[in-house]
């Protein structure tokens, strides 16, 4: 049973600390996504203290739908409310959990219905073009080959890529093991063509960027994927990479290294794939983020109907 604490003897403010330092320790969540529960609570305890209200007892639920009325009123998207609302939600009961409150005005705050949009994806066909306008005949080549054959085979965020070590790679089993969101690990089956690229890179292309890391007296490494100065590769250099050959390959498709993953779920599921197993290979916690993808499916199967139908 935890012991209510003295509230006089804490500020919001302070009690915000706590709450920050709670989630850098014990929730083991991204930086991205710390950083953004820390800018919401910040607006709601400033929101709170242009109310006057120190003590979080004295939080109500018509003062926290007040707040969410005030970010409608923004015009701020339903994703982004949806995101405070869930701040403020974990913000909430970590002060019951922690002691520093007793009520939690959040209980009954349901969150926003977001749209549905269906993500880009390429066809096979696009992503054959994109595959063979990569000039591999140059050590960069190889390497943007085995950086794009990975992203289709395995779906991977980009976050994960950049990541990805040599020994995370298992060759004779034919699987990667990634480490996604939270640091949340799972195992992820790359095929052969992917396996083959990379292997070439090792051996052609990669050892080329370690030598120049030797030269510029970086500290070895053993990230798969690097830069010409035997760095680990950027977000944004991975970006740039898929945009070049997408350029390259005449596709006026906004395409960004997130469209491959897109791509890779959407054809698991049009090839018959199970929901769940596409799950467990994105590494999404909740199957309904993946059943987005049974959308593209199904318009997919309408097309194919009315292409192929006779009567449709």
């Amino acid at each position: 049973m935890r012991i209510q604490k003295k509230i006089s003897e804490f500020s919001l403010q302070e009690i915000f600390k706590s709450y920050i330092h709670f989630l850098e320790l014990e929730k083991n969540l991204s930086e991205n996504t710390i950083l953004s529960y820390k800018n919401d609570i910040k607006n709601y305890i400033n929101y709170l203290s242009e109310k006057n209200i120190s003590n979080p007892d004295k939080i109500s639920e018509s003062d926290v739908r007040e707040f969410v009325r005030q970010l409608s009123d923004l015009l701020l998207s339903p994703k982004t409310i949806s995101q405070n609302i869930s701040a403020i939600r974990s913000f909430h009961k970590f002060l019951v959990n922690d002691g520093y409150a007793v009520l939690n005005p959040t209980e009954n705050l349901s969150l926003p219905k977001l749209p549905k949009n269906l993500p880009e994806v390429l066809t096979y066909n696009e992503i054959e073009k994109i595959l063979n306008s990569i000039n591999t005949g140059n050590p960069n080549g190889i390497r943007d080959r085995a950086i794009i054959e990975t992203l289709y085979a395995t779906g991977v965020r980009v976050s994960e890529l950049i990541t990805l070590k040599q020994q995370d790679i298992n060759f004779e089993l034919g699987i990667v093991r990634v480490y996604g969101k939270g640091s949340k690990e799972r195992v992820v089956p790359i095929g052969s063509a992917a396996i083959s690229w990379i292997k070439r890179y090792q051996k052609e292309a990669r050892i080329f960027f370690i030598d120049n890391q030797r030269r510029l007296n970086y500290r070895s490494t053993d990230i798969l994927f690097l830069n010409v100065r035997g760095k680990p590769l950027t977000r944004m250099a991975i970006w740039l990479i898929v945009s070049k050959y997408t350029r390259a390959a005449g596709i006026d498709k906004v395409v960004h290294p997130h469209t491959f993953r897109h791509s890779f779920a959407t054809h698991l599921l049009e090839g018959g794939a199970n929901l769940r197993a596409v799950q467990e290979m994105l590494g999404h916690t909740d199957i309904s983020t993946t059943e987005i993808y049974t959308h593209i499916d199904r318009k997919y199967l309408i097309e194919i109907h009315k292409t192929y139908h006779p009567r449709a």
